[in-house]
């Protein structure tokens, strides 16, 4: 059952994208007004009755202003998700600042602002959850992707002790792979699949993992790998 004092509203970052979508339906469902986070405008794909509030996370002005524009648009806000991804390839002979900086600002800068500022507007009484979609794979063609997936964890874990109990910060890693593991050219090609599992089989498992973290009053600063197999075929 999901707490009363949180907030019937969630802001997701990376609207468009299946694990976005996923999350937004299964939210709805549980009574929440949505507001989604696109870097486009508005595309067919968005369910009707969501709120669209087209951003470019890469640029901190535009982020800094999307939680007043999501509270304006649905009230207090209760439920942050940041699931919009960067990934672009890079290795370690090829990688510049320009990609460096991509993936840090999208992946890491822009969930840190967006949890600062979801942190500072919801006032007390009300409580709230933040859920963060991590990578724990080790990518050396995505270097710049895998660090910034590597700090979000981090991230995660920092402002779950600094937040709580009012405000509790988890992870959920889509991917189902064990920490250190290594993946070659042929897993570069999607974040958001599973060797396993078929896409649409993975975002409703991720759905359900956000679902079951809101029901979860004392969980935070931990991580859900709905897929978890731990792997050992670098």
């Amino acid at each position: 059952m999901i707490s009363s004092a949180i907030p019937r509203a969630a802001l997701v970052t990376g609207g468009t994208r299946p694990f976005g979508l996923a999350i937004a339906h299964a939210l709805a469902g549980a009574g929440f007004a949505i507001a989604l986070q696109c870097h486009a405008e508005v595309t067919p794909d968005i369910p009707a009755g969501m709120v669209v509030l087209p951003a470019d996370l890469s640029n901190e002005s535009q982020t800094a202003s999307l939680l007043n524009r999501a509270t304006a648009a649905l009230g207090p806000v209760g439920v942050l998700v940041n699931s919009a991804t960067t990934v672009e390839h890079d290795a370690w002979d090829d990688a510049t600042r320009a990609t460096w900086d991509m993936h840090i600002e999208t992946n890491l800068r822009a969930p840190f602002v967006l949890i600062q500022q979801f942190a500072k507007a919801l006032c007390p009484p009300h409580e709230g959850v933040v859920i963060n979609l991590l990578d724990q794979r080790i990518t050396p063609r995505l270097v710049s992707y895998t660090l910034s997936k590597a700090a979000l964890w981090t991230l995660t874990q920092t402002m779950a002790l600094a937040l709580a109990p009012r405000i509790r910060v988890n992870g959920i890693d889509p991917n189902g792979l064990a920490r250190g593991t290594a993946r070659g050219p042929a897993h570069e090609q999607s974040t958001e699949a599973c060797d396993d599992a078929s896409p649409y089989e993975v975002a409703k498992d991720v759905a359900n993992a956000t679902l079951a973290i809101l029901a979860l009053p004392s969980m935070t600063g931990q991580m859900i790998v709905p897929n978890g197999v731990p792997r050992s075929d670098a």
